[in-house]
């Protein structure tokens, strides 16, 4: 691994290839835009370096020694979840199952050898411009959600002061993308809201629950029941925190 020196404002760039001193290496470590992090033909050694050195992208040849691409892709997002870099594999076998495994996998983009490194800076620009693109889509689209689920939340009576008001919207937040997540409350939806709030699963759920009793207590049930279309609940009758969190979520969903 060549570990190099970084530079503040340039893209930073690791080079995973057999062929460690290659055309694309020369062409980074001479670069005033960007900083070459590192380089390996390794992928075991890959594997170590990325997470420490988190370059922004990783240019990665799918055949390495002790571990190929694949692997090494499937291992990072395993160990750095969504703080993986852009991955751009290369190789000198252009297969559609190949190019297809790569996009499957998670990679940004599938380059065939050889490489001219004037076009490979030219993809790295194309996928910063469209992840930029798609940040503010994000940004706006989050919003919109915050303001749905708000809404509900003051329909139904649950106050905005209360720490359960912030964990259910989260957790709805968290359904909405990923639907499964209900299915493992207590194993992933009540951790990853506790460490994103820096506190504990416990506290979570009973902040949670909280914040339903509240709504129960306020009688306003039947603003739950008219915003559903259905006679779901009654005064006797309160949701577990799964149920309300994919009620709301559900709806979410169906509404876009």
């Amino acid at each position: 691994m060549g570990n190099l020196p970084l530079h503040k404002g340039k893209i930073r760039v690791y080079v995973a290839d057999k062929a460690e001193d290659n055309n694309v290496v020369t062409y980074f470590r001479g670069s005033d835009k960007f900083a070459l992090v590192g380089a390996s033909p390794n992928g075991e050694e890959v594997l170590k370096d990325v997470p420490l050195l988190k370059p922004d992208f990783l240019i990665m040849e799918v055949m390495l020694s002790g571990m190929d691409g694949f692997v090494v892709l499937e291992k990072l997002k395993e160990s750095m979840a969504d703080r993986v870099p852009k991955v751009i594999f290369t190789s000198n076998l252009s297969h559609s199952g190949f190019v297809t495994k790569a996009i499957t996998e998670g990679a940004s983009y599938f380059m065939v050898k050889p490489i001219l490194p004037e076009v490979l800076e030219e993809r790295i620009y194309d996928l910063m411009q469209n992840q930029n693109d798609n940040s503010v889509t994000t940004m706006k689209t989050n919003k919109q959600l915050d303001e749905k689920i708000s809404n509900i939340f003051i329909s139904i009576g649950i106050p905005a002061h209360i720490k359960g008001y912030q964990f259910l919207r989260e957790a709805v937040k968290l359904a909405v993308e990923k639907p499964e997540i209900i299915g493992s409350i207590t194993k992933q939806l009540y951790p990853t809201i506790a460490e994103r709030f820096e506190t504990s699963s416990s506290k979570v759920e009973r902040g949670m629950r909280h914040a339903i009793e509240v709504a129960w207590n306020r009688g306003k049930i039947e603003n739950i029941n008219s915003l559903f279309g259905l006679k779901i609940y009654n005064s006797n009758e309160k949701p577990t925190n799964g149920e309300l969190i994919a009620l709301i979520a559900d709806k979410m969903i169906m509404e876009g």
